[in-house]
């Protein structure tokens, strides 16, 4: 117990000084190098991300877009999971799903978000729902595939003991497969919220006048570096944030398969 204690007080003196090195480097290029002539330095950004805590940018203060931004990515996210979950354990199961679903699924996989906003415009128009379907087609890809692999990854030999004491096929399913899938599933989850929150740009690309990725979007628009870098660093901010809870949730529903070192 103590040399974990150690080697986690060590990953956190260690995290400390890396952040503190890129402030310093930042600062450094920002007031010593011709870079200074476009790019802000963390301080004049520090300065416009407290202030736009209280003063709105556009029609929101900087917790309102986070409001947005955030109810987008848990709407479009969530149903990610749930369905990508699905899609992903039958495939993994039934070699008919699979047989049906793997071959569409491995051919629309490699295309990015950003590539359906023109489709995804001309069905759902502008709204809300355009925003969460590109946070789902960022999404869906990582649960599904995790959940294909943790579903072919259960012993078999685990499912036949199952069988041979007569437990039911739902019983099987909720007390052998999906416990050997949760560990995978997690995994894709987590990649899964990173790559929702990532896609929250190109979602509020499409007719937003508020979150996260419109914040850049003005800055932009309106040549204003230091508002852009706010716009980068909540995002980045709030994505630590994410994973981190996901990582706590993970210890929690899977505890039986972490291992403290």
């Amino acid at each position: 117990m103590k040399k974990s204690v150690t080697e986690k007080t060590e990953k956190t003196i260690y995290a400390i000084v890396a952040i503190a090195t890129f402030f310093l480097a930042w600062s450094f290029i920002t007031t010593f190098t011709a870079a200074k002539e476009t790019t802000p330095g963390p301080l004049q950004v520090l300065k416009l991300l407290v202030t736009s805590i209280t003063t709105p940018i556009g029609r929101y203060t900087l917790y309102g877009h986070l409001y947005f931004s955030l109810r987008r990515v848990i709407i479009g996210y969530s149903v990610a999971t749930v369905l990508g979950i699905i899609v992903g354990i039958a495939m993994g199961t039934s070699r008919y799903a699979e047989a049906i679903i793997k071959p569409i699924f491995e051919m629309l996989r490699p295309i990015p978000p950003i590539a359906w906003i023109p489709l995804i415009i001309l069905w759902f128009g502008v709204g809300e729902l355009p925003k969460y379907a590109i946070i789902f087609i960022g999404s869906f890809t990582n649960v599904t595939l995790n959940a294909y692999t943790g579903a072919q990854r259960v012993d078999p030999t685990l499912v036949g003991c199952a069988r041979m004491l007569g437990t039911s096929d739902r019983d099987i399913f909720l007390r052998v497969i999906l416990p050997s899938c949760m560990p995978q599933i997690f995994a894709g989850m987590q990649v899964a919220l990173s790559t929702a929150w990532m896609a929250v740009l190109a979602a509020e690309m499409v007719g937003a006048q508020e979150g996260c990725g419109w914040i850049i979007l003005r800055g932009s628009d309106t040549t204003n570096i230091p508002l852009v870098l706010v716009g980068m660093v909540v995002i980045g901010l709030v994505g630590l944030f994410l994973a981190t809870v996901m990582r706590a949730v993970e210890r929690k529903v899977c505890s039986w398969n972490i291992m403290d070192v």
